[in-house]
């Protein structure tokens, strides 16, 4: 394996949090939520685009929704790649510059266009999806508006919006959510005119089809050079540029996913994005709104479930009456509803806010991408057993026997991947926790830090005395004890009543826990889980409150529906909250742990016995790759002619 970076858990804890953006210039719902200030100023009224923006994407996704009706999703589930001339549509409609501004050749349409796009592009086939998602979300795109020069922007964006396919290459084989072991390395040469890049990338969404990538690698430090990791724009057919591999997944059919290595890989130093060092902030900034893609897809796969659940509900007739009247299946169906009402409201409102740009969204995007890909399994799932043996049976397989191919299998295939993305549910809950935490962590200063000494802590504590002094006094009481608050709400004023009070109470136990365990609290990962999940619940109530009050200002018959399932959700989201509350304090995190020890430490093996892995024997847990040049043969390949030099 190339030479990993020594890494200590205090250093790799460092990298990340340098990499995150520390400041809070903008007001945030969500951070102030977990504060438990519930401000519902800053989401209410729900924003709305002007009519121009409106006018434009209007005209786009009329467009796009008559060409997506010519195409044949099947084709790519059963190929496993999307045909070329899909793609060249696409790029004739404009997609591929969905957000790019005008100037640069794009269509320079909003955010939550760009959502509305993706959840019409990926009901044909989510692999449509990934794919416009991955060029625009964290492709070259993003970080070029972020961070990017004029002069870069010009050379690049008009070539994006034509079609030029992009990808973002940060995971290596060894490593994954810890980027601190980033071994991929940039050394400066020439007199640092260009950089040579040498190291492997894996898992690089349309790294196989790509024209231009967007590279993390290491720059080492020295005279002249700050150093660290660092972004790159290259032209993916550079000399020493070999993709290796094609990556085959349970799921996205058609992905065009690759392992790529570079080996003395010469790139301009005009290709950096930003400064030296930057690479992972420019990346996680991106993401700050690049996240809203995967609950864009959800959203547009739930309003499919509801759809089929709907239809099948009322044909299929068990027991002398239709199943979605028995009781079992009805309790699915609301959730399915419910849930999918929900979604959208948490995907629009955080568009809008990112749109609006008055507010900061990192947290509000973080938890929409963490629940709504969570959420969205789960409907899924529901849909499969409301389906039963049929939902279990490929679309092919019933096509094939005379019955409407209805792809249930292939929808819970193509979910999963959401909790794994951008940020498994896993890390996007300890990413979520830090921001929630930032301000108790300012208070408490060195009270956190385990290295601090008996002093450090003592001064830290009579500076955190006078925080919580202010603070917690105003968590006692508040608008949710007073029953007429929220009055414009009607029916639906309760639940805000109830998001008010829980905040306070969500604050009140996240400084509990701080209080209980100080430095100690990073480790309580099950602790803070469930405190982001508290949050998401009720950001998601929250949403789904100032959206039905929108739409009933807008048409009162459409509207009373809207209030009927957000009442729907908001009473089963209660339910979860209150569980999670529960679980803060009695839980079998300690247990849990202690069995997992003695797990690896191979105290249990004989429970293994009586079974065969077929996995023996087949190779190493991860790739043991050597920089160098590449001895296989490259499969990249483009879906569209080079747009370089003007084509």
């Amino acid at each position: 394996m190339a030479d990993q970076p020594k890494v200590t858990e205090k250093e790799a804890r460092a990298v990340a949090e340098e990499a995150r953006e520390s400041g809070w210039q903008k007001p945030s719902f969500a951070k102030e939520l977990f504060l438990g200030r519930f401000r519902l100023d800053l989401v209410h009224p729900h924003p709305r685009p002007s009519a121009e923006d409106e006018a434009k994407a209007e005209r786009f996704l009329t467009q796009l929704r008559a060409y997506c009706e010519t195409l044949d999703g099947t084709v790519i589930e059963r190929e496993s790649r999307i045909p070329d001339e899909f793609v060249k549509g696409f790029a004739e409609l404009g997609c591929f510059g969905i957000k790019i501004p005008e100037a640069y050749g794009g269509l320079g349409l909003t955010q939550y266009a760009y959502n509305r796009a993706l959840m019409m592009a990926a009901s044909v086939h989510p692999t449509i999806g990934a794919l416009l998602s991955a060029h625009q979300s964290i492709g070259v795109p993003e970080p070029l508006k972020l961070a990017g020069t004029e002069e870069q922007k010009k050379r690049f964006l008009p070539r994006c919006a034509k079609g030029a396919v992009t990808a973002f290459l940060l995971t290596e084989p060894d490593v994954g959510s810890d980027p601190a072991r980033l071994a991929t390395a940039a050394v400066p040469v020439d007199g640092g005119e260009a950089y040579e890049l040498d190291g492997v990338k894996l898992w690089t969404t349309n790294g196989v089809v790509a024209e231009l990538v967007v590279v993390m690698a290491r720059v080492p430090k020295s005279e002249g050079h700050r150093g660290g990791v660092t972004a790159f724009i290259v032209e993916a057919d550079s000399p020493g540029i070999t993709v290796e591999h094609r990556n085959a997944f349970m799921g996205l059919r058609g992905i065009e996913n690759g392992v790529t290595r570079f080996h003395q890989v010469r790139v301009p130093k005009e290709n950096v994005v930003g400064r030296e060092g930057d690479g992972l902030k420019i990346a996680l900034t991106t993401l700050n709104t690049g996240r809203l893609s995967i609950p864009a897809m959800c959203a547009g796969a739930a309003k499919w479930c509801l759809k089929i659940a709907r239809e099948w509900s009322g044909e299929r007739v068990q027991w002398g009456k239709p199943v979605g009247e028995h009781a079992a299946v009805a309790n699915k169906i609301s959730y399915i509803a419910a849930t999918s009402y929900a979604l959208e409201a948490v995907l629009d409102l955080s568009g809008h806010m990112s749109d609006e740009g008055r507010n900061d969204i990192r947290i509000e995007a973080a938890l929409a991408k963490l629940w709504a890909s969570e959420v969205s399994c789960l409907i899924a799932d529901e849909l499969m057993q409301i389906r039963g043996g049929r939902g279990y049976e490929t679309a092919e397989s019933l096509a094939a026997r005379g019955e409407r191919a209805v792809p249930v299998e292939q929808l819970v295939r193509d979910l999963r991947i959401n909790r794994i993305f951008e940020g498994s549910s896993e890390i996007m809950r300890l990413l979520i926790a830090r921001e929630a935490v930032d301000s108790h962590l300012t208070a408490a200063g060195d009270l956190a830090d385990p290295e601090a000494d008996v002093k450090a802590k003592a001064k830290a504590a009579a500076k955190a005395s006078g925080f919580y002094a202010k603070w917690l006094p105003k968590l006692v009481a508040g608008k949710g004890q007073v029953p007429t608050s929220y009055p414009e709400f009607g029916a639906l004023a309760g639940h805000l009543r109830y998001v008010e009070r829980t905040a306070r109470k969500l604050a009140r136990s996240t400084f509990y826990g701080m209080a209980r365990w100080q430095a100690g609290l990073e480790k309580r990962q099950g602790f803070l889980g469930r405190i982001v999940d508290i949050g998401a619940e009720l950001f998601a109530m929250s949403a789904a409150c100032v959206r039905a009050e929108m739409q009933r200002e807008v048409n009162r018959e459409e509207g009373e529906a809207a209030y009927e399932l957000a009442d729907a959700f908001c009473r089963q989201s209660r339910l979860r909250v209150e569980a999670l509350f529960d679980a803060l304090w009695d839980n079998t995190d300690d247990i849990d742990h202690k069995i997992a020890r003695s797990t690896l430490k191979g105290r249990y093996t004989w429970l293994e016995e009586g079974v065969l892995d077929p996995s023996e024997g087949t190779g190493p847990w991860i790739t043991d790759w050597k920089a160098g040049a590449s001895s296989r043969e490259n499969v990249a390949r483009r879906y569209l002619p080079s747009t370089q030099n003007g084509n």
